[in-house]
């Protein structure tokens, strides 16, 4: 009987909470029917008080589940305007990229400008498209040729100053020995003080340039540019800066150590100028390729193109 009585408390007082409940609903009711406002009974009072916090236990975990899932919407609705928002993000970025080199390339082409203006000479402006990976040699490719009226013995610069010699050429591009390279010599001269003497590459990124002792007024930060002697190279162009001048040691010839005034490293755009000396003709021959003038109207006319000549003479 014991047991019994324990099993069926907890049914009966929830019985006994909702036959309660009934009560009171129906007696608000009537209540309100016959007087607004009235103070309830100090029974319904002492229900009240219990009922409220109860009422707020039961329905804890159900807005707990509530606020979880709206929550859970909220993170996915968030996810999603963060990945668009990266994405714009990128967006901006690559335009923004393309902005500054827009301004680099046009900063260049002012100064390219400029450059064009200080020499009568044709120049070519041409994309290195490759580089020699030769430990032995240096130089690169560029994305002019034969067809284009370039020539082995033309120059190669930028607005910064010399970047070596056109070697080779075919039909679209041509081979530049760099001035870094170790058979690389140009003819130079002091412009502060006018000393003169040979730059020559050494294989590595920096130049030396040897002149006589005897006379020679070479300090570090002076700028050393070509003489023009030679036939080669025009004179007035950039080659380098001294950054230090070696001890003779009783020698007649004194050694610079030069930093090219190319930033090698960063070198894409160049320009081809379309001279050659009398030392570069003799040096290559005069069977030079058809300047692109000649070349397109040969073409119009139904031939060929002449081959195209190395420094060792015709191609085959």
């Amino acid at each position: 009987m014991p047991g019994f009585l324990k099993r069926m408390s907890a049914p009966v007082a929830f019985g006994a909470l909702i036959l309660l409940a009934t009560v009171t609903m129906v007696t608000d009711r009537r209540a309100l029917r016959e007087s607004s406002g009235r103070d309830l009974p100090w029974w319904q009072g002492i229900l009240l008080d219990i009922a409220v916090p109860l009422q707020k236990t039961l329905a804890a975990p159900f807005d707990a589940v509530g606020d979880g899932w709206r929550s859970y919407l909220a993170l996915i609705d968030l996810r999603e305007e963060n990945e668009q928002l990266r994405n714009e993000v990128a967006v901006l970025e690559e335009e923004n990229l393309q902005y500054r080199e827009a301004l680099v390339a046009s900063g260049n082409l002012n100064r390219i400008a400029a450059m064009r203006d200080e020499f009568e000479i044709p120049m070519l402006p041409s994309e290195i498209v490759g580089l020699d990976v030769s430990p032995w040699f240096r130089s690169v490719l560029v994305d002019r040729g034969a067809l284009h009226g370039v020539q082995a013995g033309n120059p190669v610069i930028t607005h910064e100053g010399v970047v070596g010699l056109v070697t080779t050429t075919s039909a679209n591009a041509a081979k530049t020995m760099l001035l870094l390279d170790q058979q690389s010599s140009i003819d130079s001269v002091v412009q502060r003080s006018r000393s003169r003497g040979v730059v020559r590459g050494r294989g590595i990124d920096r130049l030396e340039f040897e002149f006589v002792v005897r006379g020679g007024d070479v300090k570090p930060g002076d700028v050393v540019i070509t003489s023009g002697l030679g036939g080669v190279y025009p004179k007035g162009l950039r080659v380098g800066e001294v950054i230090e001048v070696s001890d003779p040691g009783g020698s007649l010839m004194q050694i610079a150590t030069l930093e090219p005034a190319v930033d090698f490293g960063r070198l894409e755009q160049v320009f081809v100028m379309l001279h050659r000396g009398p030392t570069m003709d003799l040096l290559y021959g005069t069977n030079a390729p058809a300047p692109v003038e000649r070349v397109e109207r040969a073409t119009e006319g139904g031939t060929q193109p002449a081959p195209v000549a190395g420094p060792g003479g015709p191609a085959s």
